[in-house]
């Protein structure tokens, strides 16, 4: 009987212990690489980035810190040169980025074709946001037209008035500057929210990460396609961007003089 007992302990433990392991693994997986699965597949091998595709830009912000610009000039994202970057600007109807000013000048100086986004909040109206953009960012000739960033919907407003909310933004900014905004947001957000006709004239920015191409069907102009990429003169991880087209393109779609 005593020889039953010791086995059935021993059986519990052992059942016991695998629990603890399989649960360990669970919640490692659930709150470190569920959460940030391109981090680790940042470290364990660089992401595969697309094939056939010449002009490569970034997006910075002040989460990138102080950059140095000297380092960056030479940057290259696989044998090609950085080409353009996107730069934060602004976000709500009150928040400008505290690197803005600074990337913003930097960015010409060093010779870069440069873009400016503003960061849709469903907290400030769409004309507010998009007056205060354009009271905060002084887009050039040469620069690619204003950016809109938006990736949220609010829960209680509707798809019909929310896609009214984005329009207005856009034909604010549309109407000082006489170009169509680009339009930023990932592949599920533009399917869901924007897939309405009326913004098929929009230049789209599509970020869509760890795909061999870009889901969505219409037409793009840019595609963000990691958020863990590596350059000399940038401390920690910085978003990679494609164009999709030439460089004469490119520098067709900036702002006219």
């Amino acid at each position: 009987m005593q020889g039953i007992f010791s086995s059935c302990r021993r059986r519990t433990l052992w059942v016991g212990a695998l629990a603890v392991i399989a649960l360990y693994i669970w919640a490692f997986y659930y709150f470190f690489v569920g959460p940030f699965g391109f981090r680790w597949r940042a470290i364990y091998g660089e992401p595969k980035y697309p094939d056939g595709y010449e002009i490569r830009g970034i997006d910075i912000s002040h989460y990138q810190g102080d950059i140095n610009w000297t380092l960056l000039q030479n940057a290259m994202i696989e044998k090609c040169p950085v080409r353009f970057i996107m730069i934060k600007g602004t976000e709500g109807s009150t928040r400008i980025d505290p690197y803005f000013e600074e990337n913003f000048r930097q960015a010409r100086e060093y010779g870069f074709i440069r873009g400016v986004y503003h960061f849709w909040s469903n907290k400030s109206s769409a004309r507010d946001q998009a007056y205060f953009f354009l009271n905060k960012v002084k887009l050039q000739s040469g620069d690619l037209p204003p950016v809109l960033d938006v990736e949220h919907k609010p829960k209680d407003v509707s798809v019909e008035d929310f896609r009214r909310d984005i329009l207005t933004w856009l034909h604010i900014v549309e109407d000082r500057y006489h170009v169509k905004p680009i339009i930023y947001t990932y592949h599920k957000f533009k399917m869901s929210y924007l897939s309405d006709p009326v913004f098929d004239d929009y230049p789209y920015w599509i970020a869509h990460y760890y795909v061999d191409e870009v889901k969505y069907n219409g037409p793009w102009k840019f595609w963000q396609h990691t958020d863990a990429g590596r350059l000399p003169g940038i401390k920690g991880y910085v978003d990679f961007n494609i164009y999709n087209g030439s460089y004469y393109d490119l520098k067709q779609l900036t702002i006219p003089k």
